[in-house]
């Protein structure tokens, strides 16, 4: 008997998958390469139960924010972090709450629930 691989996912119509819900653990952060096309990829952060996306782009100077794949995050989990520069991002808003961007904000995309789904827009970070 031959086993056959799982139906593709899909997304709705102008949304794209990050990742099923279970993949992002409360606390944790993920990145997730640009959307087709792009050269900014995304990450979101799961805190106190909700799913938070930005565009992976310090508004100082544009850089990722991570120094290693999926390290967004302070060591207490309490801020994101810019790698280059050490700013400090807020979870709940991206705002810049020190360092050289103060003041700034990173890019919030627009996240959807559905089915145990993580969807963005399909141009987020475009």
């Amino acid at each position: 008997m031959s086993e056959t691989a799982p139906p593709a996912l899909s997304s709705p119509p102008g949304l794209r998958i990050l990742c099923r819900e279970t993949e992002l653990a409360e606390g944790a952060s993920r990145g997730f390469p640009p959307a087709p096309g792009g050269f900014t990829g995304l990450f979101a952060v799961r805190k106190d139960g909700h799913v938070h996306v930005y565009v992976n782009a310090c508004p100082h100077i544009g850089v990722a924010l991570d120094w290693t794949p999926d390290r967004f995050l302070t060591a207490d989990g309490a801020h994101i972090v810019c790698s280059t520069h050490g700013a400090l991002f807020s979870i709940a808003d991206g705002a810049c709450i020190r360092g050289p961007c103060r003041g700034d904000a990173l890019e919030a995309v627009a996240v959807t629930l559905a089915d145990g789904m993580v969807l963005v827009p399909e141009d987020a970070g475009l």
